[in-house]
């Protein structure tokens, strides 16, 4: 029941006890007046002589206007009791609604938030990516190199796996040396030196013998003697622990 009828309804019940009070109290007076007025020889009856019938009356109704604004002071109160609980139990039921709609507010304001410091992180990780990826550099794909399958492709190509390994020798100490031992055919064996008649003939673009090959091997190339790049890699490793570099080599090694 709404707070506001239940006022109203406690103030009219109230308002009503007041009336009975006050009825009662004007019933008892207009009693005690009747009672006063009745004549002298009824306040002087002789003890065991019948009652008059003014007396008899007379105590019966106040006896009657007793009882009855006795109930029906208890039957108010009894109403008023109802009341009381009654409108108790609309404050508690008023008192949890608001308590449950304060509830739903801070939890529907603290998921706002949470959304909010949310999105505020993933805008800050996006600009973070963003920025790094503008100042990291870059990076181009490098091709790879492709060399002529010749004897200068050959050259360029042992240069190049010569420096990533350290290994010691410049294009015109390569290519004299070439020149001098197999005229730059990559299938060359020399059949009548030393070694030939020792049954190790020396082979390939820098004749060299297969022990020395397989000994100075240079990983990463053919182990076939008379691959182009494997056989100059080989021999200028060879070189470079024997005379120092290719370059030093003049004549037959």
């Amino acid at each position: 029941m709404p707070k506001n009828i239940l006022n109203r309804a406690y103030s009219r019940a109230l308002t009503k006890q007041h009336k009975i009070a006050v009825a009662g109290v004007a019933a008892l007076g207009t009693a005690a007046l009747a009672l006063s007025a009745a004549p002298s020889s009824a306040e002087t009856v002789t003890t065991g002589a019948p009652a008059t019938t003014t007396q008899v009356a007379t105590g019966t109704v106040l006896q009657n206007v007793k009882g009855t604004v006795t109930d029906q002071l208890a039957a108010d109160n009894l109403k008023l009791d109802a009341f009381a609980a009654q409108k108790k139990a609309a404050d508690a039921a008023a008192a949890k609604k608001v308590a449950a709609a304060k509830a739903l507010e801070a939890a529907a304001k603290k998921a706002a938030a949470e959304a909010a410091a949310k999105e505020a992180a993933q805008v800050r990780a996006a600009k973070a990516a963003a920025t790094r990826s503008v100042e990291r550099p870059q990076m181009q794909p490098v091709a790879a190199k492709t060399y002529a399958n010749n004897l200068d492709g050959w050259i360029r190509q042992a240069l190049d796996i010569m420096k990533a390994k350290g290994i010691p020798g410049s294009y015109n100490g390569l290519h004299k040396n070439i020149m001098r031992e197999s005229s730059g055919n990559p299938n060359a064996i020399n059949n009548w030196d030393i070694n030939a008649i020792n049954g190790i003939p020396s082979k390939g673009l820098l004749q060299v013998i297969p022990p020395t090959f397989q000994a100075y091997h240079v990983a990463g190339t053919s182990w076939n003697i008379y691959d182009p790049v494997a056989n100059i890699t080989a021999a200028a490793n060879y070189a470079a622990h024997r005379y120092g570099s290719i370059d030093n080599v003049n004549s037959a090694y």
